[in-house]
């Protein structure tokens, strides 16, 4: 196995940008994307899971309605990001329909990785997607951007991706082989750094900026990336894109560099939880929906005893026990007039009371963290 820990991975995000997939005349690389998808098949053929977060729409576009990108308004970004998606989804669907593997494609905006009702959404989505084999491809929706479609070329996207989803491993494909000591390409004594413990804001700085004619990113966007992905849990490696099947390099041993995170997506998850202090309302529950909790089960509405406060969808909760003891926080799936309606009742029977078939858990286990017993503590 390789020594950058690629292979151990079990939830991988792969970051794909638009200098990889497309070239400076605007033709999409398809030969080159076709040994990537052969690298993405080989990782689904072993049993892990991998998302795909992509640029490359507005450069396609660009290209097929003769518009120049440094020139082009806001506006005229925005309908050949909508020209080029189209072409870009294709592309996907073909490549990998030939190894019968099915495919999504899944616009977001920032909005979506950061209001916790519409992460709570578009993660409940993806990981629908996973359970059933599909293969999301994700991207940016830059038709409805107003930031000048300068999310940081996806990079910062696609960590906010692995935090959504609680991957493991994070892979950012770029046109060099991972973070040096100063630009390579002007400091002929620039040293490579294989491995990053730590993410200062130093070695932010420090990364340069985009080289590129055809992709918005950079050094110091994926550097950000990493930091942000690290701190969820997330291993992050920045590797060389520009070869034929670059995931397949890195798992034969591809020099890269590897920032690692500190500790596991579930505990980086599960300390955010427990620190957060603005918390809309309670659950009190009974004393069995304690015990399945301890025991690392999901809460569900036949366990919820009352509902206090108001609450909507994506918001945290305090979690009550039977003898009025802070249990822990959560994330709920339901408003609290949702949870009014159903609690006390058996997932089959929450039909009938909402009128709509809804989730079949209030908070999931993947959403909650439990005080120690001995008293409110920070979640190890």
């Amino acid at each position: 196995m390789a020594g950058n820990g690629y292979t151990d991975f079990e939830r991988l995000v792969v970051k794909i940008g638009s200098a990889l997939l497309v070239d400076d005349t605007g033709r999409l690389n398809r030969s080159w994307l076709a040994a990537l998808l052969a690298d993405i098949a080989d990782i689904r053929y072993a049993g892990r899971q991998v998302l795909i977060v992509s640029s490359g729409a507005v450069a396609l576009g660009c290209a097929s309605l003769g518009l120049n990108r440094q020139r082009a308004r806001l506006e005229e970004l925005q309908a050949a990001a909508a020209t080029g998606q189209v072409r870009l989804a294709q592309a996907y669907q073909e490549l990998l329909a030939e190894r019968h593997i099915p495919v999504a494609q899944i616009l977001v905006t920032p909005d979506d990785t950061e209001v916790r009702r519409r992460f709570l959404n578009a993660r409940g989505t993806l990981e629908k997607l996973l359970e059933l084999g599909v293969v999301p491809v994700i991207n940016e929706n830059d038709t409805v951007a107003t930031d000048e479609l300068q999310y940081g070329d996806n990079d910062r996207l696609a960590a906010r991706v692995a935090q959504m989803v609680m991957a493991d491993g994070l892979v950012l494909l770029s046109d060099v082989d991972g973070l040096y000591s100063a630009d390579p390409g002007q400091c002929a004594t620039a040293v490579h750094i294989a491995t990053v413990d730590d993410i200062s804001d130093e070695i932010v700085t420090a990364a340069g900026d985009s080289g590129s004619r055809v992709g918005s990113g950079g050094m110091r966007t994926k550097v950000q990336a990493a930091r942000i992905a690290t701190r969820a849990g997330c291993a992050t490696l920045i590797a060389n894109g520009r070869v034929q099947r670059p995931l397949a390099a890195l798992a034969a041993g591809a020099r890269c560099t590897l920032f690692r995170a500190a500790a596991t997506p579930a505990a980086a998850r599960k300390r955010w939880l427990a620190g957060m202090l603005e918390v809309r309302g309670e659950l009190r529950l009974d004393a069995g929906a304690s015990r399945a909790l301890r025991g690392g089960s999901s809460l569900l509405p036949v366990g919820i005893v009352e509902v206090v406060g108001r609450f909507e969808r994506g918001d945290a909760v305090m979690l009550v026990d039977a003898a009025g003891g802070e249990f822990g926080h959560g994330l709920v799936a339901y408003s609290s007039v949702e949870v009014s309606a159903i609690h006390g009742c058996r997932s089959a029977e929450i039909e009938a009371r909402l009128g709509y078939r809804g989730r079949t858990v209030v908070v999931h286990r993947d959403d909650l963290v439990l005080f120690p017993q001995s008293g409110r503590e920070a979640a190890r």
